[in-house]
């Protein structure tokens, strides 16, 4: 018996030596039509499992090109390929193939088909961490290209984590990130990558530790859009909820990194200046001394030119940011009155969107919470009027016109607020809200009867 299989051997290593495996003399079977039926897709894949075993190099990457352009277009092979188990295990074997073409092709396949989540943990099965990460480290730029995109499906949510860590990985990503030979792309993947693991605490302390941050901060200062993207949206979820990290990033110029990217002057694109602006806020707005930051950089102007001429996605974030900046700080909120704010958040108070309305309404009631605010608010024509006309809107939600009394009583601590309250002709809506026992309408109609009585007891005292 042994002997029979020994000629076997020896006929097939003749066959191979004559060339009769090559791709010259290959019969070359179709893949089958966009209807086929699940034998001849089969059959199809099984073809080109052979040529993947026992294949010269060019038949080797022509296969797989081949199994490659079949998983694109039609999902019922990756079912095939599944079924035929050995594929995923000759797929994973071929990316530590000295060859880089076969390695290359063979990582864009497997990277593919980690796109899908049911077929995920097939690839984790057959141990295919490793092997990315030994790709990330020594393969071709393509390779490691398609590692990087296959770890990022394969980490999202901070899954197989520790895997990747124990390969080394973590490391080869930062080196990737850090020694600026590579192109964007990978760059970008890589921060991804990153990005998900940094939701295990022991792995995020590594990625400080090994110098992360100064990393990432001047990757956001990158030309490339998505590089520069992708390393902000790290440092803001490697920052989010840690004190300590967040000093980090600000210690390495994280702040001016970010306000750089909100100069209207400066030629980046809306999408990033709305991943610049969502960071700003995730990282600067819990620490006194980070809003003295953003001021003294000329934050303030910059979020003030968004709000009132970015365009719509842009505009929209600015005005959250306004809202939660109007609630961190005194320094902030004069900063913000005395930069023009008030009129543009007049602005939006009849806005279309309940949500818009109530951040307006509720970072003016912030703002005129300061004198020197409250004073700009009444210089302006219409401020008040506008206010007690929206108050008799009857399809106002009751918690919006709250905020709008809120206003009000901010400005009826002044003489020249209660004077233009009383004096605009929409009084009616504040009595009429008092009547129903509002409790905010009704302190503000007694501090203006109260006032009413003073300036009748000053003209009889005068006459």
């Amino acid at each position: 018996m042994a002997a029979k299989f020994d000629r076997h051997v020896k006929n097939l290593s003749g066959i191979y030596t004559a060339g009769i495996l090559t791709h010259g003399f290959a019969i070359v079977v179709s893949r089958p039509g966009a209807g086929a039926c699940k034998e001849d897709m089969r059959f199809y894949i099984r073809d080109l499992q052979t040529r993947m075993k026992i294949g010269d190099q060019e038949m080797k990457r022509q296969a797989l090109v081949n199994l490659h352009d079949a998983v694109a277009e039609d999902e019922r092979y990756l079912k095939l390929i599944v079924e035929l188990g050995d594929i995923v295990n000759l797929l994973i074997s071929f990316l530590d193939s000295p060859e880089t073409e076969i390695q290359e092709e063979a990582t864009k396949i497997v990277s593919l088909i980690s796109g899908f989540d049911l077929y995920k943990g097939v690839l984790i099965g057959a141990g295919i961490i490793g092997p990315l990460i030994r790709v990330l480290e020594i393969g071709g730029g393509m390779g490691k290209e398609a590692a990087a995109k296959c770890l990022q499906k394969l980490t999202m949510n901070s899954d197989n984590a520790w895997s990747v860590s124990a390969h080394g990985g973590v490391t080869a990503l930062l080196k990737i990130c850090s020694c600026g030979n590579f192109g964007g792309e990978l760059i970008g993947s890589s921060c991804e990558v990153l990005r998900n693991l940094v939701g295990v605490e022991e792995i995020k302390r590594f990625m400080v530790e090994k110098g992360a941050i100064s990393t990432f901060v001047k990757l956001s200062r990158s030309k490339d859009e998505i590089v520069q993207i992708n390393s902000i949206d790290f440092l803001q979820n490697i920052a989010f909820g840690d004190g300590s990290v967040r000093h980090i990033v600000v210690k390495e110029g994280g702040i001016r990194a970010l306000v750089r990217i909100l100069d209207p002057k400066s030629p980046f694109s809306s999408k990033t200046r709305e991943v610049a602006l969502r960071a700003i806020e995730s990282i600067c707005f819990s620490s006194s001394n980070s809003i003295t930051m953003l001021l003294h950089y000329g934050f303030v102007d910059q979020l003030l030119f968004f709000l009132r001429s970015g365009e719509v996605s842009v505009q929209e974030i600015a005005l959250k940011v306004t809202f939660r900046l109007s609630g961190t700080s005194e320094e902030a909120k004069k900063a913000m009155g005395e930069a023009g704010f008030i009129p543009e958040l007049v602005r939006f108070l009849d806005a279309r969107s309940f949500e818009v309305q109530d951040m307006a309404t509720e970072a003016l009631s912030a703002l005129v919470s300061v004198p020197k605010n409250r004073k700009i608010f009444i210089q302006g024509d219409r401020n008040i009027c506008f206010v007690l006309q929206l108050l008799g809107q009857e399809d106002r939600n009751s918690g919006n016109k709250m905020l709008l009394l809120s206003i009000l009583m901010s400005l009826t601590s002044c003489n020249s607020g209660r004077r233009k309250i009383a004096a605009s002709g929409y009084l009616k809506n504040i009595e009429k809200l008092a009547e129903a026992e509002v409790s905010d309408a009704k302190r503000i109609v007694r501090k203006l009867s109260k006032n009413r009585f003073r300036s009748i007891i000053s003209g009889i005292w005068h006459s």
